[in-house]
């Protein structure tokens, strides 16, 4: 009883600062533009996690745990994206378990425990609310629940009475009553708002109360050893024929002629100049192979992790320890003439999002593949070698988070269009325009261009101008709202506000799309 006499008020104090945490995001979200709220939202959810456990404010390593966090919010000052949400997100989940002394060891386990915290989230309030009404039931707290609310019951009643009598009896109050608008009261309580307070209930929950899911143990105890009186020998039998030191060796040997065969096609068609067979043009060969070499190699690096693990005969025999050496070389080397065949498909047919991933996706199967070969050499494990690669691509996308690829394109396609050199495709002007309020300085420079030399009199070019103008001026209604901030929105308003206006020549009407 006393037990729960002291966890009851700890699931009321978690429970009163989830719901201030969901007023305060409707205050932030509902119905308004996200932008540097989301950043508030975040730290100031983080103050409540250290708030709410007060004996981990003076553990060491306190200020570094803050400073770590900080800097996971940091892309949502940048700007609020998919990618940024995620980075916040992880950085919340790390902090919490942190805070309470749930965190393991190791970028491998880390990224396990976000994974699983993350799954086990959307369940949690649900799952602690009925197991603690469960508990007070079985421990009387039902009754001292019921005698607190009976308490009231009686004063608010007659509290209600009088304040009828003294409104009937006084014409101050009764104006003051008058102003109580229930049916404005009533339509406050919405479905989309209702919805907002229940994710946000939910969300919040689990950074104020940090666990792990359960079923974890459970899995540990199927994992049992395998009796002492069960045979293994037929199956490593097959696994010694299959996949033993012969048949290893006999597989690197082909796979590093056919690499070679496919490296020194690569070198003859793309990059010597020889003619292609008849119909057959370099933009679709470079395009034609950019991708299934990325899954070859990815298929090779899981033959390599299979074929020399840590402690087998396979990963001590020196010749196959070569072997895997130059095949890896040539994996690389294979994903390096994929990003080449890419980058000439770019400079034919322009710059997409897709496409830019694919260049941070070959960046990464390039370090994969670099990776092994250090967890080879240093016979590191697979652990080691899982961590690193997480660690290789937490970096990457938290730099990726900063980066306005929007603003990317758009300033490569312009650049590189028909209207702008005389050579490759003309500009796709209303891809660019769909990727967003980025896009619209280099848009700016290509009609400019476009009024220079006279096309903007075309009444198409006139016509983007005006749609443009008309894009830039909901833009800046909207970025009135302070809520709408960001640190990438306050440099583009900066740029816009730059923007000189001009005049199209032979006399046509104003042509401003920077205003």
């Amino acid at each position: 009883m006393t037990s729960l006499l002291t966890a009851a008020p700890s699931f009321c104090a978690r429970f009163g600062v989830a719901v201030l945490l969901a007023a305060l995001a409707d205050f932030f979200f509902y119905g308004q533009p996200v932008g540097i709220t989301l950043f508030l939202f975040g730290t100031t959810l983080a103050a409540a996690v250290a708030a709410i456990h007060p004996s981990a404010l003076s553990a060491r390593g306190m200020w570094l745990g803050l400073a770590a966090l900080l800097v996971g919010l940091l892309p949502l000052i940048e700007n609020v994206s998919a990618l940024s949400v995620a980075i916040g997100l992880a950085a919340m989940v790390v902090f919490a378990l942190w805070l309470v002394g749930r965190l393991r060891r190791g970028l491998a386990r880390i990224a396990g425990q976000v994974a699983l915290f993350l799954l086990a989230a959307p369940f949690r309030f649900v799952h602690d609310f009925f197991r603690w009404r469960k508990a007070a039931r079985r421990l009387g707290q039902r009754r001292i629940r019921l005698a607190a609310i009976g308490v009231w019951i009686m004063p608010l009643t007659l509290g209600a009475v009088f304040l009828a009598l003294f409104g009937a009896a006084n014409p101050v109050i009764e104006y003051w009553l008058s102003l109580i608008d229930l049916h404005a009261l009533l339509d406050l309580i919405q479905l989309p708002r209702l919805a907002l307070w229940l994710v946000v209930l939910a969300g919040v929950w689990v950074f104020l109360r940090p666990r792990l899911p359960r079923f974890l143990r459970r899995i540990a105890h199927l994992a049992l050893p395998i009796p002492l009186g069960v045979s293994t020998k037929p199956a490593k039998a097959i696994e010694d024929i299959v996949f033993g030191k012969a048949a290893i060796l006999r597989a690197l040997v082909v796979f590093n002629i056919l690499f070679a065969v496919q490296t020194a096609l690569d070198a003859t068609y793309l990059w010597g100049g020889i003619a292609l067979p008849d119909g057959l043009t370099y933009a679709a060969y470079a395009h034609r192979g950019a991708y299934p070499l990325i899954v070859t190699a990815l298929l090779a690096a899981g033959f390599v992790l299979a074929a020399l693990r840590p402690g087998s005969a396979t990963s001590s025999d020196p010749l196959i320890r070569r072997l895997v050496y130059v095949w890896v070389a040539q994996n690389i080397v294979l994903v390096i003439s994929s990003i080449l065949r890419l980058d000439l498909y770019i400079g034919i047919y322009a710059l997409t999002y897709w496409r830019v991933a694919a260049f941070v996706w070959m960046g990464l199967v390039a370090a994969g593949l670099a990776l092994i070969i250090a967890r080879i050499a240093l016979e590191k494990s697979n652990e080691w070698l899982l961590s690193a690669n997480l660690l290789t691509l937490s970096v990457t996308l938290y730099a990726c988070s900063f980066i306005n690829f929007a603003a990317l394109i758009a300033n490569y396609n312009v650049e590189h269009s028909f209207e702008m050199t005389g050579r490759g495709t003309k500009l796709d002007f209303w891809y660019l325009r769909s990727l967003g309020p980025s896009a619209w300085p280099a848009l700016d420079r290509f009609l400019e261009h476009q009024a220079e030399t006279n096309a903007a009199s075309i009444p198409s070019y006139r016509q983007l101008a005006r749609l443009l103008g008309q894009d830039q001026a909901r833009y800046r209604a909207g970025q009135e709202n302070w809520r709408a901030w960001s640190f990438r929105d306050w440099r583009l308003l900066r740029t816009l506000d730059t923007y000189i206006p001009f005049v199209v020549p032979q006399g046509s009407e104003p042509f401003a799309p920077g205003r």
